[in-house]
């Protein structure tokens, strides 16, 4: 029997040529294939990979599979962001979208995302419906399918209805006419090409195909980015976007090269989107992100919910409820008026937009939030751990063991998903087991940096 196969918080991702094998995208295509045949009466495909080792022949592999269960497909046969096989499931009226790709999983992985017909992530039920239909082995035999002249097989240029969406919704020549210096690194990620078809006076760092990542995890976090950070540094840039391997998640750097986490850029985006641009709606945040969002919405009358980490919780929110925005401490975040999706690159715009028509530096946006909420600092360390010490952690959390960090003393638990030890209204320890690696990862908010490290370190003394 082979291993069973199980969608994570954003897909099913694992080592290529380990788990991740010819066979067993076959096995997750048929499962996709029985599950569109049951609910569409002409089902079809919008399918797409990125920069990563064997992108195209798995996609090609996936293609046959639902060409043998007679299925349209629609393939975009270059590398693509996964926010562009969303847009485009959507445009294209297609009944999934596929994106293989592990998003900022290390080079010897690769995935397989699914997303729905609204634009966004499948929802969990219907993910847990095709899990459920993954055979054993997969024995059709593929060997008689051909892509080329196959009618039931079409390219689309992808890319340019995403570009056609960005120029529709941005001021772009107000952009790139600007004073501003601004760069962008794709970390060898499939968001190289649009990004420079967008920006025209930008600078471009790991912009070429690379699917070793030059060795690093295609994450944008501070400590995949010291190379960008420099650069920022060294070229006098105003503002630096990076994205990662399939370009949905952002990581944001300013003009002394300092980083900019996805909290700060969630208030960011809410204090845009209702201040100057006179939006509405309600805010929905991932467990892990800053108390200081909740602030915020209370500032602005705004309505704000959480909800359990991984997109598809938001994006179920914000295909069913009038959702201002939704976010994550990892990156992601989608806002009203594009796809229920997350996309790095879009709310990278929206920010040099933001910088462009206020002639503000993002130090000064980010002053201008603080002077509402205050400011504070997030830290987070991922500890590497065997599986039978992190479930040891997991248990003792569970059965509220952990009554002090050090000197940080708990005074209430919130278990939305993870475990969250608040030592005041405004500064807490978090630890939750990632669903995709052998990971416990740690996150703290406080009022400065110094406290939230100290937060980490009093609780690592705690774990080991």
């Amino acid at each position: 029997m082979e291993n069973k196969i199980k969608f994570g918080t954003d897909g099913w991702r694992a080592v290529i040529a380990e788990d991740y094998t010819v066979n067993n995208v076959c096995r997750v295509s048929q499962a996709v294939s029985k599950w569109l045949l049951k609910n569409n009466s002409n089902p079809s495909v919008v399918i797409g990979f990125d920069c990563r080792f064997g992108g195209r022949l798995f996609s090609d592999t996936a293609s046959k599979v639902f060409i043998k269960n007679r299925i349209k497909v629609i393939s975009s046969n270059y590398f693509i962001t996964t926010p562009m096989i969303s847009l485009a499931t959507k445009q294209l009226n297609a009944s999934i979208g596929v994106v293989i790709t592990a998003s900022h999983n290390p080079p010897s992985y690769n995935g397989y995302k699914l997303k729905a017909g609204f634009g966004g992530p499948l929802l969990p039920k219907e993910i847990s419906d095709i899990e459920n239909l993954i055979d054993d082995k997969f024995y059709d035999d593929l060997s008689a399918i051909s892509l080329e002249n196959n009618d039931k097989y079409k390219i689309v240029d992808i890319e340019k209805l995403y570009y056609d969406e960005v120029v529709k919704n941005f001021d772009i020549d107000l952009i790139n006419d600007s004073n501003l210096k601004l760069a962008y690194d794709a970390m060898y990620g499939s968001g190289m090409f649009v990004a420079k078809r967008i920006l025209s006076n930008a600078k471009f760092l790991h912009c070429d195909w690379n699917p070793s990542f030059g060795n690093i995890a295609p994450e944008p976090i501070h400590r995949n980015l010291s190379e960008f950070s420099q650069f920022i540094v060294e070229n006098k840039i105003d503002c630096g976007l990076a994205t990662d391997g399939d370009a949905d998640r952002i990581g944001l750097y300013n003009s002394k090269g300092e980083f900019v986490d996805a909290h700060n850029i969630i208030l960011l985006v809410i204090h845009y989107l209702v201040k100057y641009k006179k939006m509405s709606g309600k805010v929905v945040t991932a467990f892990s992100c800053s108390v200081k969002v909740k602030k915020l919405c209370e500032f602005y009358n705004l309505e704000h919910e959480t909800v359990k980490i991984g997109f598809k919780y938001i994006a179920e929110k914000m295909v069913t409820e009038d959702v201002l925005l939704g976010g994550e401490e990892s990156g992601g975040i989608a806002i009203k008026g594009h796809i229920p999706e997350r996309d790095g690159i879009w709310i990278g715009l929206l920010l040099f937009e933001y910088m462009a028509s206020s002639g503000k530096s993002l130090d000064d946006l980010i002053n201008e939030v603080y002077d509402i909420v205050g400011s504070f600092s997030f830290e987070r360390i991922d500890l590497h751990l065997e599986n039978k010490k992190k479930e040891d952690v997991i248990e003792k959390c569970q059965n509220d063991q952990f009554k002090s960090f050090g000197e940080f003393n708990v005074k209430k638990i919130e278990k939305t998903d993870g475990y969250k030890f608040f030592f005041n209204d405004d500064t807490w320890l978090m630890i939750r087991p990632s669903g995709t690696e052998p990971v416990l990862r740690t996150y703290s908010e406080a009022p400065s940096r110094d406290i939230a490290l100290k937060i980490l370190e009093s609780a690592q003394s705690e774990i080991l």
